[in-house]
């Protein structure tokens, strides 16, 4: 362990240097600055009076003191130098003037960051650069008031993007440094992002953003979006560019370009360098080695996820620093379909599912006829025998695939033409379904030349990029679909998709609900495409009864978390070396221990994991801890040391796998274990087995991998032959991939369709009375126009009498007597209109809004007009509206009864201003009179 100086002089000061600063320069660093101290100085309990010494003082480019840095040996906590760090900070304050410096405490390994007066201290994992501290400082100064910020409604104008907006403003100014809003799929959430991001820009809180995707396309798509909405705040990166740079004010990047970014050798972004990350679709990819990327940087941090607030993972509640079930806001997709006007677009579900899924492929559902020609073929039909869950693992069968796209083409939504399908995608296995599927889409469908439907996969370089696949498939009319493997699940935004096919079953709920949410956007009026005019629903056909599944299984299948295999290999050497230890084996524990300690110097220094264990971990640098391993020292590094390992990305896994396998069958030996041992022997028998000798290296190790598949290899083995194993034939396991599998099996039987239904699963989708009964006025109106005289004044834009209004009233009433006022003011929600009204309204001369209608876009327009209310006001906005949409009407004490109360025990007293109060009760009754 160091003692102070040394921690400074081996530690700190390089540490420094590696943030920039040139710590033999006094103008930058001042190591041992004075300070005096007297109890004038400071209400604070002090240290001590006199003259007091800092162990370094950064400044700033005008001399100033930027930041106190208080050092302590690399053996004891760095907190214990936590208190004096910010005495020193209060005190050069008040002896210098200016702005109070930035508090930092370190033993060397740790080092913390504390923004006094502003937030409690943090962890961060380097120092700050001088132009960093100097944004710090220049943020500290000039950040303004975030609870009157104007929002722009132009990029999220919606009721529910102001509101979490405002949610996040309001958790930021409270000193949060962790956000989380749950937003379904459609809603917005990249929008409501830009919008943040300009609300905080213009306020001056944040200066650079990162947004954290996890592929390239939705990286693609988030600039795009940054483009759109803030085209004067330049992105990083560039068509074309591959380096970081760092004159730009966003950033958008996958998690394993920024992880690279942070691991490389010359650190090219500070820990410090932004201000605030935004992580999509943070349930994802952010776990265990992704989550470097958030640790590394001392930034605010807001999550996005679509996945449903009762679904989402306790760790995502925990990394955002929610209540679990209570995230910063949420915006649920029952709540965008009913909003009228929707926001998002409702579905139907229907349930197809063919013979063979339903009673497998055997002899038994077989038709004759092809039994007949397997007969000729020579092939035993009592040898076919597979469960229908085993199609497209086990078996494959064309005419099921088939069937499925016949049965697509005959119940898709099409195009306003009729005859294409309309946007779609085909949810497929695997890669090479989705290229069966695609063969069976040109076979039964050539006069469409190979371009109805495509396959889109994430490592295919032509889906990428414009005039690519995905660009094709979203900006052309053909191909019509996309058979898609993993990449269209999540994320990719294409409004104009009618069809989803769930060709394969899913068994994650929070995926399902993604890949539903596909399908979800409506249509922008403005940027209407020829091939989809209309959309007001959207079809899933569920070929796998996923709906049944999760209706009986809500949360899906969980997932085992597997222990990654650089973790196991270093404890199955640690229970080996353990072993040694107990047999008295010294030679094995110490060739063990090299071995370990060779594994422990692969392990990536730069990796923010590493750099927080390090004191803990430094102990294992010194020579005299493996000198003599204690049952502690073993315990030691299986807590502490082991787990870091799943830090380890950079190697080759299939050597690793295989020396993993040895050291097992060596440790079996060892522990005269043996049936373990012949279980693993014969396991790494077959993978040596499977090595070609075709292949020039391989052939080079002939001798040793003809030995090794041989019995008296293995009772005889030694250490030697284990280490020899290890050696030689571990780098040559990466070949075994080009020994082809056998694949499943393949036929063509005809198939039929035993099932096929429409499933209610969604909301509304008990309105279809309401509906006939709409489409029944509309139709005796419109059949009426060529013989009733008021009815073709109307339609000439004339004007008619109140009498001649009565009569047409009397004849629609004698065409079908339940054309009556009171229904049709029910039907169309609308309680106020009158008979003429409903009648141009029917004729496309005026559009008439339903009460409801009414009630929401005023609402909309108000919260729009009003973007710096509170969080709280806006919640008893939206209690408001409900209350009026429900009962039709408001007297003015019903704003301090129930439900009101809830919200402030005062009511709307305790919410609003007099002045707020008033325009509020103005506003309420301009509503209710339209």
């Amino acid at each position: 362990m160091k003692p102070e100086h040394k921690t400074r002089k081996e530690i700190i000061d390089q540490r420094l240097i590696q943030a920039g600063w040139n710590i033999d320069d006094r103008t930058q660093v001042v190591e041992e600055f004075s300070i005096s101290v007297g109890s004038d100085l400071s209400s604070e309990p002090i240290v001590g009076y006199g003259l007091q010494f800092s162990d370094y003082v950064l400044l700033g480019k005008d001399g100033k003191p930027l930041a106190v840095v208080e050092a302590k040996k690399s053996s004891v906590d760095a907190n214990i130098g936590k208190e004096q760090a910010k005495q020193y900070c209060y005190f050069i304050q008040k002896q210098s003037g200016g702005q109070l410096p930035f508090c930092f405490f370190t033993n060397g390994h740790d080092i913390f960051f504390w923004d006094l007066d502003n937030y409690p201290p943090k962890k961060v994992y380097g120092f700050p650069t001088r132009d960093d501290l100097e944004r710090y400082a220049y943020i500290r100064q000039k950040r303004k008031s975030l609870s009157g910020e104007f929002i722009n409604s132009k990029i999220a104008g919606r009721d529910y993007q102001i509101s979490a907006i405002r949610a996040v403003l309001e958790a930021v100014e409270k000193r949060k440094r962790r956000f989380l809003l749950v937003m379904a799929t459609g809603t917005g959430k990249t929008r409501t992002c830009i919008a943040l991001v300009d609300a905080l820009m213009r306020a001056g809180w944040v200066e650079r953003v990162l947004f954290l995707v996890d592929r390239i396309a939705l990286r693609d798509q988030a600039l795009d979006a940054f483009k759109e909405h803030l085209p004067n705040e330049p992105r990083w990166p560039k068509q074309g560019e591959k380096e970081i740079v760092k004159d730009r004010r966003i950033y958008v990047s996958t998690y394993p370009t920024m992880l690279n970014v942070i691991r490389s050798e010359d650190k090219s972004l500070s820990p410090h360098f932004f201000d605030l990350i935004i992580v999509d679709e943070s349930h994802r990819s952010i776990y265990n080695t992704y989550q470097e990327v958030l640790s590394f940087f001392n930034t605010i941090t807001l999550g996005l996820t679509a996945t449903p607030t009762d679904v989402i993972d306790h760790n995502t509640f925990q990394l955002f620093e929610t209540e679990d079930g209570v995230p910063t806001y949420a915006y649920s997709y029952d709540e965008a379909v009913n909003h009228i006007p929707p926001y998002l677009c409702d579905f139907q579900v229907m349930k197809i599912k063919t013979k063979f899924q339903t009673e497998g492929i055997s002899k038994r559902t077989i038709a004759l006829e092809d039994q007949k020609n397997l007969i000729l073929e020579g092939k035993e039909i009592e040898e076919i025998n597979y469960e229908g869950t085993e199609l497209e693992k086990k078996v494959i069968n064309k005419g099921t695939n088939a069937l499925i796209v016949r049965e697509f083409m005959e119940e898709c939504i099409k195009d306003s033409n009729g005859v294409l399908p309309g946007k779609t995608i085909f949810f497929c296995t695997t890669k090479a379904h989705a290229r069966r599927m695609e063969e069976i889409f040109d076979s039964l469908y050539p006069e469409y030349k190979g371009e109805l439907a495509k396959v889109l996969v994430s490592e295919d370089p032509r889906v990428y990029g414009k005039g690519g696949l995905l660009d094709q498939f979203t900006n052309n009319d053909m191909p019509r679909i996309a058979l898609s493997v993993d990449m269209l699940d999540t994320g990719i935004d294409i409004r104009e998709l009618v069809n989803l096919v769930f060709a394969k079953p899913v068994y994650s709920y929070t995926k399902f609900w993604q890949m539903i949410g596909r399908g979800t956007r409506l249509l922008e009026q403005e940027k209407i495409k020829p091939w989809c005019t209309e959309k007001d629903s959207f079809l899933i056909l569920d070929c796998w009864d996923n709906f049944e599944y999760f209706k009986l299984k809500p949360r899906g299948k969980e997932l085992k978390t597997q222990i990654p295999l650089p973790v196991r290999l270093f404890g199955v050497r640690l229970d080996k070396i353990e072993k040694a230890i107990e047999l008295n084996e010294a030679d094995i524990a110490n060739k063990e221990i090299v071995e370990l300690r060779k594994q422990i110097e692969t392990l990536p220094q730069n990796s923010i994991v590493i750099l927080d264990a390090k004191h803990e971990s430094q102990r294992v640098e010194d020579e005299i801890f493996w000198n003599h391993l204690s049952s502690d020292q073993i315990e030691f590094l299986k807590s502490v040391v082991k787990p870091l390992f799943r830090t380890v990305s950079d190697t080759d896994f299939k050597a690793m796998r295989f020396e993993k396998d040895i050291v097992e069958v060596s440790l079996a030996k060892l522990a005269d274990e043996k049936e373990k041992f012949n279980t693993l022997k014969d396991s790494i028998i077959e993978e040596i087995t499977e090595l070609p000798l075709s292949v020039n290296i391989i052939a080079k190790e002939e001798n040793l991998i003809k030995q090794s598949q041989t019995n008296h290899f293995w009772s005889t083995a030694t250490e030697d032959k284990f280490d020899d194993l290890i050696l030689k034939i571990a780098p040559l396991m990466r070949f075994r991939e080009s020994i082809v599998p056998l694949g499943p099996a393949k036929f063509n039987f005809k198939d039929l369709v035993s099932e096929k239904e429409y499933v209610e699963f969604g909301p509304q989708h008990e309105a279809l009375s309401i509906a006939k009964y709409r489409e029944l006025v509309e139709q005796k109106v419109n059949e009426l126009v060529s013989a009733n005289p008021f009815l073709q004044k109307l339609k000439e834009g004339k004007e008619i009498t109140m009498t001649e209004a009565e009569q047409l009233a009397e004849a629609l009433h004698n065409e079908h007597p339940h054309i009556t006022i009171d229904l049709l003011r029910r039907v169309y929600n609308h309680r106020k209109a009158r008979f003429v009204q409903f009648i141009k309204h029917i004729l496309g001369i005026e559009i008439l809004e339903s009460f409801n209608e009414t009630v929401f876009k005023a609402f909309d327009e108000f919260i729009a007009s009003h973007s710096y209310l509170s969080s709280r006001q806006l919640q008893f906005l939206d209690l408001l509206r409900n209350f009026i949409v429900e009962k039709g009407d408001l007297q003015k004490r019903n704003l301090i009864e129930s439900p009101f109360t809830l919200i402030h025990p005062q009511g709307i007293r305790g919410v609003f201003t007099p002045t707020e109060i008033d325009e509020i009760l103005k506003f309420t009754e301009k509503v209710l009179a339209a």
